[in-house]
């Protein structure tokens, strides 16, 4: 019999979104308040290729993106605690 790890797999893909989830979101908080695109950067005039609305709607975006990555690993988290820590399975003659 062959023993799999099936709880730490669940585990984790949790820690991957939480990080994943943590990063946007502080991300969009940071465009949202303290950002700018680049191309204000390289226009004549700020705000001329990108409106402040069209900004502050990726900014959104990106905080509700990161919310429902967090939102996911705590699903995750939660499935984990029912999940069996080890399967076995017979092993493959090959």
């Amino acid at each position: 019999m062959e023993k799999i790890k099936i709880r730490g797999l669940v585990f984790s893909a949790g820690w991957i979104f939480l990080t994943w989830g943590m990063i946007i979101t502080l991300k969009g908080f940071w465009d949202t308040f303290l950002g700018e695109p680049e191309a204000n950067l390289y226009s004549p005039h700020k705000w001329e290729f990108i409106t402040k609305s069209q900004w502050f709607n990726w900014a959104g975006f990106e905080i509700t993106y990161g919310i429902a990555c967090i939102f996911i690993a705590c699903a995750l988290k939660a499935y984990a605690a029912r999940v069996p820590e080890y399967i076995e399975k017979k092993q493959n003659p090959l």
